[in-house]
């Protein structure tokens, strides 16, 4: 691959922040990012709702706190996981060993995978708690903007987690294919020098020019 092993400029370069921002990988993490912050910071600021004859909050997704609950805890986990990712982006150039490059990438793939599939259980079960809800709940509609937010960037997130599992994949695969060939032709490398040696060494008289 370009840059170096897996993705990873020359190993023990100085960090560089312009290579940084300007590699795919890094904007669909940022992207993540800020729509995860978008998530759990509508729910948390307008997804719970006061009611005159409650004493009580209530959730603005069919009354259901498990809803909120869950659309906030998978917020704000994917707004720690982008951060720690981030910060293993810049670490990444770092890594001299092959082997540890190859983890990180791998990790970061499964994650990203994994994180796609959250979201998108996030937004089929705060889509439904919707589309569920009474407006008798909720007569004043307070916080539907904010419930729509949600729902509409746990779509959103899907697609960028999924994009940057598949952009990761993407580039694991070449990398992959490279080292398996690499180490192929010097298998064969190997054995075309230790024939010529055996056969020098049996017929040295014919082994002269």
């Amino acid at each position: 691959m370009e840059g170096g092993a897996y993705g990873a400029g020359k190993a023990g370069g100085a960090f560089d922040p312009y290579t940084l921002v300007r590699q795919p990988h890094t904007i669909l993490r940022v992207v993540s990012w800020v729509f995860s912050i978008v998530v759990f910071g509508s729910i948390v600021n307008e997804g719970y709702l006061n009611s005159p004859s409650e004493s009580e909050e209530f959730c603005v997704y069919n009354r259901n706190p498990n809803a909120c609950g869950y659309g906030v805890t998978v917020g704000v986990l994917a707004f720690l996981t982008c951060l720690l990712y981030l910060a293993l982006d810049v670490y990444f150039p770092q890594i001299s060993s092959v082997k540890d490059r190859k983890k990180a990438v791998l990790s970061d793939i499964g994650v990203s995978a994994f994180w796609a599939f959250l979201w998108f259980v996030g937004f089929c079960y705060l889509a439904n708690q919707w589309q569920v809800s009474k407006p008798k709940d909720n007569p004043l509609n307070e916080g539907t903007d904010a419930a729509r937010a949600a729902i509409a960037f746990s779509f959103f997130s899907i697609f960028t987690w999924l994009c940057l599992s598949l952009f990761l994949e993407a580039g694991l695969i070449p990398a992959l294919f490279w080292q398996s060939l690499t180490a192929a032709l010097a298998v064969r490398r190997f054995k075309d020098l230790t024939f010529q040696e055996e056969y020098s060494t049996l017929f040295p008289a014919s082994a002269q020019p």
